[in-house]
């Protein structure tokens, strides 16, 4: 007689642990989600990439620090909004550790800004649009919830992907057509 489980109810407990260990995204994350888009918005505005991110603690919904891309405006190539945002956290809660916190971005991470999520010790990510070319969260990589790093992170994309990745289509689309615009129309 074999001591492994049939294959079937292997299947059951392995959708059930996926079913309780899955997060998802709370009204607060959503609410969030829209004050991120808001600062996307500023940054579209202001000349920047529409990205924007929001670090609030997780149990009273405070918010510590908000922030929208400047690498233009501040010609800093560090200058994402989440990677901001954290590092302004920091400063509000007196401490580089992160574990309360929610960070809300409308753009999935790049691999600086995971790793500064993941050596922050962010609680919880919460992120809109997928990033398909340089996306380090789930697109290309997994680095918050990499075993060999000292901090996993089980992120929650996809919350309001739809605007984000709206806003950033139509800045990048309008970049675009000025780019290639002939000269003297």
């Amino acid at each position: 007689m074999s001591r492994l489980a049939p294959r079937g109810r292997l299947l059951r407990l392995h959708r059930l642990n996926a079913r309780k260990h899955h997060a998802h995204a709370t009204t607060t994350d959503i609410a969030m989600m829209r004050r991120a888009l808001a600062l996307a918005q500023a940054a579209a505005d202001a000349g920047e990439a529409p990205i924007g991110a929001v670090v609030y603690e997780t149990a009273t919904g405070r918010v510590l620090a908000q922030a929208h891309n400047t690498r233009e405006s501040h010609h800093d190539p560090a200058g994402h909004a989440e990677l901001i945002a954290v590092r302004e956290a920091g400063k509000a809660l007196g401490d580089w550790r992160l574990n309360a916190c929610t960070l809300v971005v409308t753009l999935e991470p790049c691999a600086m800004c995971a790793g500064a999520i993941v050596n922050a010790r962010v609680g919880r990510l919460v992120y809109g649009a997928a990033d398909p070319k340089a996306g380090a969260v789930a697109s290309l990589y997994r680095l918050c919830q990499d075993p060999r790093l000292n901090h996993r992170i089980e992120p929650i994309g996809g919350v309001l992907a739809r605007p984000s990745a709206e806003l950033l289509r139509a800045f990048f689309r309008a970049r675009r057509a000025r780019r290639d615009k002939p000269k003297g129309s």
